[in-house]
C-alpha cells in the first residue's frame, strides 16, 4: 500500500504569482517537500490555459497582479470546477485586510496566507488541502462526494457584516 504522504506529494499543484522571485521561492519550499508535479506561471492570463490543460489538484494563487488579478481568477476557476467537486485554492498575499480575506473566501478559496508567510506553515496548509482533495475523490469513486454546499453567509461577509 502506498503511504499517503507520497499519495499527496504526487498531486499537481498550479502556482500563479506575477513575481518570479515568489514563484520561485514556493517551487524550491515544494520540491524540497518531494512535490515533483508543479506547474507555475507568472502571467495570470496564462494560468487559465494551464488550469484547463492539466488536472490540477491545488493552485496557490497571488491576488494582487496586472491585467487579472487574483479575484477574477477565483470567479473563473469556480466556474471551471465542477460542482460537487472539492480543488482547494489557497491564496497567498501581502494584502491581510478583512475585506479581502473575506472575498477570497467567499469566491472559493480554501485557505489564505499572508506574505511573507512562514514555510512550514505553509507547506502544513497545502498538505491538509490535498489530504482533504484526495479523500473527496476516493468518496465520489464510491458515489458518496456531495454537491458543493450553498453559502448564504457569503452575501453578508461581502457587505461587511459580521
Amino acid at each position: 500500500m502506498t503511504d499517503s504522504t507520497d499519495i499527496v506529494r504526487a498531486s499537481t499543484i498550479l502556482i500563479v504569482d506575477d513575481e518570479p522571485a515568489n514563484v520561485s521561492l514556493l517551487e524550491r519550499i515544494l520540491k524540497r517537500e518531494g512535490f515533483k508535479a508543479l506547474i507555475s506561471t507568472t502571467e495570470p492570463r496564462e494560468a487559465l490555459r494551464l488550469f484547463r490543460e492539466h488536472p490540477v489538484d491545488l493552485v496557490l494563487l497571488d491576488l494582487m497582479m496586472p491585467d487579472l488579478d487574483g479575484f477574477a481568477l477565483l470567479e473563473t476557476f469556480a466556474r471551471l470546477i465542477p460542482e460537487n467537486s472539492y480543488l482547494p485554492i489557497l491564496v497567498l498575499t501581502a494584502d491581510a485586510t478583512l475585506p479581502t480575506r473575506r472575498r477570497a473566501l467567499s469566491l472559493g478559496a480554501k485557505d489564505f496566507l499572508t506574505k511573507p508567510f512562514d514555510a512550514i506553515e505553509a507547506v502544513l496548509r497545502i498538505f491538509n488541502l490535498l489530504e482533504t482533495r484526495i479523500l473527496t475523490l476516493e468518496l465520489a469513486k464510491h458515489g458518496l462526494a456531495t454537491p458543493k454546499a450553498e453559502r448564504p453567509w457569503a452575501d453578508s461577509a461581502e457587505n461587511g457584516a459580521s
